[in-house]
């Protein structure tokens, strides 16, 4: 299960997509229409998806995720054009839906079978670590990959890595049985569209009617939605001067950074939950300090804002799993990444806006505002740790 988590990162192509399409003429807004499209088809796929791992085999939907990725970066090499690159936003966008939920939701419900449910923010804190790991190996790799074949080379290690995914996600182990639906005397696909259906009521109606849940889904939301940061990261480093092949070594940093910030989660899983609003409020002060430096030395703070909030998601990600109780967890988790697909638009759009006056580096900046007033909502939304989840579900 680390493995496929690990292997999704490993995209040599991550540091360097960003100034492939402007080395191909687009502008900053032209590239923030790509992460909107990116954004909008996770939008509309998510929650449906979500719904079809509860009730279809969840290791399918993993292989056909990873499928989708290697279609996707394949289409940036071999049509590199805005048309070409919106397809490959579109396949990385529908992979992202069908995995986003689905994993977490496998990792649980594995581990639940086997009575260690307890070790999931651990288990997850390592998948996550490992996945950075592998991304900022990826990222060391980017720069001799793009000296010696350009972006084409770098397109197709990670065609290569996605393919690999697919083949771990073949040799996973499934425990959970795929539920049914109910009325056993219907054909095949009426049943299963039965049972899909099911598991979206389920799952809306658990995010609608549970306090304590709907919090914290809209939380992971927020956070998620601040992980558009490091689409712009490459850009702000080119405009500190700094040299192409130089800087996937900057943000190499920010990789390392969230790699520590995971593997560190599992251990601050019970920490008081104002431990972690005074970890997203430094988030906000280092990146915008950072950012609004003008030097590349700036990537020093905004790497370790990045690994504290990168600690915070896991954290917050972990407790909603335990806070959830129906049947329905990979819906549950697909809603929250809906709301994190409007969070993360909404930045793609300001940045498009925004990029007509004023510089990466303000931009970035401005972004550290709602992570910070973020910080205030935390002691409000983040649910207690396992031992107290079921005393607050009491209560909701």
């Amino acid at each position: 299960m680390i493995a496929f988590e690990a292997l999704q990162d490993f995209i040599p192509l991550y540091p360097l997509y960003q100034l492939l399409f402007a080395d191909h003429g687009l502008s900053a807004a032209q590239i923030s229409t790509l992460f909107v499209i990116w954004s909008a088809t996770g939008f509309v796929l998510e929650v449906p998806s979500g719904a079809w791992a509860d009730s279809y085999s969840r290791r399918k939907l993993l292989i056909l995720g990873a499928l989708l990725s290697a279609l996707g970066y394949a289409a940036w090499i071999t049509l590199p054009s805005y048309a070409g690159f919106a397809l490959g936003f579109v396949l990385w966008g529908m992979s992202s839906a069908l995995i986003s939920g689905t994993y977490e939701a496998f990792v649980y419900d594995e581990l639940a079978a086997r009575d260690r449910a307890d070790r999931f923010p651990t288990v997850l804190g390592r998948a996550r670590s490992a996945s950075f790991v592998m991304n900022l190996a990826a990222t060391a790799l980017a720069t001799p990959l793009f000296a010696l074949g350009g972006y084409t080379l770098a397109g197709v290690v990670s065609v290569l890595s996605c393919l690999l995914q697919a083949v771990v996600a073949w040799s996973l182990p499934e425990a959970r049985a795929v539920e049914v639906a109910r009325e056993s005397d219907e054909p095949g696909a009426r049943a299963a569209f039965a049972a899909y259906l099911h598991m979206l009521r389920s799952g809306v109606a658990e995010v609608l009617t549970r306090r304590l849940v709907r919090r914290a889904v809209l939380l992971v939301a927020l956070l998620g939605g601040f992980l558009a940061f490091d689409e712009y990261f490459p850009l702000l480093a080119r405009e500190t001067g700094a040299a192409t092949s130089v800087i996937p070594l900057l943000i190499a940093g920010t990789v390392a950074a969230q790699a520590i910030g995971s593997a560190l989660a599992g251990p601050a899983y019970k920490l008081p939950v104002a431990i972690f609003a005074t970890a997203l409020a430094a988030t906000a002060v280092l990146i915008a300090t950072g950012s609004l430096s003008g030097s590349a030395w700036g990537f020093l703070p905004i790497a370790f804002g990045y690994g504290l909030m990168q600690l915070v998601i896991v954290v917050s990600e972990s407790r909603l799993q335990d806070a959830i109780t129906g049947p329905a967890r990979a819906t549950v988790t697909s809603v929250s990444g809906l709301f994190a697909e409007v969070s993360a638009i909404a930045v793609y759009g300001g940045f498009a806006l925004g990029s007509v006056w004023f510089t990466m580096s303000i931009l970035v900046a401005a972004l550290t505002i709602p992570v910070l007033l973020t910080a205030f909502v935390v002691p409000f939304a983040l649910p207690s740790p396992r031992s107290s989840v079921s005393t607050e579900a009491s209560d909701t």
